[in-house]
């Protein structure tokens, strides 16, 4: 298989998602991502690490190895793929710390990490230039600590209402000549305690899951300043103290999870 699809010079979209494909990853796929624009690989049994092959030019809009065995670290060569909107490597073995190297995609829309080996703390990175554009956030389940990454939420400007002024609902998808390829079909998340499956995801859905991590202190008041959140989990983490009154500032917040953890009442001001 792999020897055939290195041959394929013209890919630009591959789905080999929900089979039984074992081993590594084939190489040339990362060599190919001068052409590929979508890539999944997900729910199959790859193993090992994945390489640092992704060069610079990478056209990758998408990629997607969720629901495998993959371990080790992100390989930081994804930097180069600057029109990456979709990055999800969800349900791994991956055993890294939060890869900082993000802060080079500012096309990123959607970045799932969940349920892996993730771990440190995250809240002194600085995405002051980038990640702007993000609206699904999902680093539940690994072990992340210290404090929530207040600067992180700062920088969110994607899930402010000034920008939704500015910019009109679209679905996620590309365009391959009268062929449209929606490449975040299926995206799932955790709302209202249920597992959800989206079919078609639209650019306004906005989740933030923090959730089954280390996290401590206090919750930050600038969450509330995230007028346009939809989903939001901070549950079972080491969360302290009074619940924000700012958090009743979230008018199209529909599901809000901060279960076990341990604040004890409702902070009546700021």
């Amino acid at each position: 298989m792999a020897s055939s699809i290195c041959n394929l010079t013209s890919l630009t979209s591959l789905d080999l998602s929900k089979n039984n494909l074992d081993g590594t990853i084939p190489e040339c796929l990362e060599n190919l991502s001068s052409s590929l624009s979508t890539v999944d690989l997900g729910n199959n049994n790859f193993r090992r690490q994945i390489r640092e092959n992704f060069a610079k030019g990478c056209m990758l809009k998408s990629f997607r190895i969720n629901n495998n065995k993959l371990e080790g670290s992100l390989p930081r060569s994804l930097a180069n793929c600057k029109d990456l909107n979709l990055l999800h490597v969800g349900n791994n073995n991956l055993n890294d710390t939060f890869p900082n190297w993000l802060e080079n995609l500012d096309q990123l829309y959607v970045l799932i990490l969940r349920s892996n080996r993730f771990y440190g703390q995250i809240d002194s990175f600085d995405v002051a230039v980038s990640l702007t554009r993000l609206r699904i956030i999902d680093l539940s389940c690994n072990n992340f600590s210290g404090y929530l990454p207040t600067n992180f939420f700062e920088h969110l400007h994607a899930i402010r209402e000034e920008y939704e002024k500015k910019v009109e609902p679209k679905y996620m998808q590309q365009g391959f000549g009268k062929v449209f390829v929606n490449y975040a079909s299926g995206l799932s998340i955790t709302a209202k305690g249920l597992h959800k499956e989206f079919q078609i995801p639209l650019s306004i859905w906005t989740v933030i899951d923090l959730s089954s991590n280390q996290f401590s202190g206090e919750i930050p008041k600038i969450l509330g300043e995230l007028n346009l959140l939809i989903v939001l989990n901070l549950s079972h983490n080491c969360l302290i103290g009074p619940i924000s009154s700012s958090l009743g500032h979230l008018s199209e917040l529909e599901s809000l999870d901060l279960s076990s953890n341990k604040q004890t009442r409702r902070k009546n001001s700021d």
